[in-house]
């Protein structure tokens, strides 16, 4: 009997918890949110952005750079550059098919931070060893994605405060579900 009724119990608080957590029919999205759609479309202008930098990138002449003294890192930088922004279009453009992966979020938004640190140094190489104007453009290019890239910053940090609350919902939840089907302990009785 004992066992039926802890059934029950768990099998109720499963369905008032399955109940609460469902999307209603129109979905809302949270306050501070940016719907999926929207999310979507600053995703693929970043990807679009990355496409754009390859050519300014394959226009810097590591070999020419190297014949005028610059350090083999820049070269190694300029490399790691196209590789990134290659990474980042991928990156981006599958993302934006489901932009609430949180870790696929948080990479692309390291990669596009990492890829804008790379091409600043790369821009200071190009000023250095090959023309002020190719970096100028450069670092024009690198700027353009600065508004995309705060959007989706503060799309992770939202999206992360989102889950951060359903998970809270859900574990108080379960610790209220444990706490029904799980009476306390009583403390048995010594007979004498």
């Amino acid at each position: 009997m004992k066992c039926a009724l802890r059934g029950l119990i768990v099998c109720a608080c499963a369905g008032a918890f399955s109940a609460q957590t469902q999307a209603p029919s129109s979905p809302q999205q949270p306050a501070g949110l940016e719907s999926d759609w929207d999310i979507a479309a600053v995703l693929q202008q970043i990807g679009a952005h990355a496409a754009r930098v390859l050519p300014a990138l394959d226009r810097a002449d590591a070999q020419a750079w190297a014949a005028k003294g610059a350090p083999q890192a820049y070269a190694d930088q300029l490399q790691w550059s196209k590789e990134q922004a290659r990474a980042l279009a991928s990156d981006a453009s599958a993302l934006a098919a489901n932009p609430e992966a949180l870790s696929a979020e948080l990479q692309v938004l390291f990669r596009e931070q990492g890829l804008e640190t790379l091409l600043g140094s790369v821009a200071e190489a190009m000023r250095k060893y090959q023309s002020p104007d190719a970096a100028q453009a450069l670092i024009a290019l690198t700027a353009e994605s600065g508004g995309d890239r705060d959007r989706l910053e503060g799309y992770v940090v939202n999206l992360a405060a989102e889950r951060e609350k359903e998970y809270q919902v859900m574990d108080r939840e379960a610790q209220r579900c444990r706490a029904l089907a799980i009476p306390p302990a009583t403390p048995a009785k010594k007979k004498k």
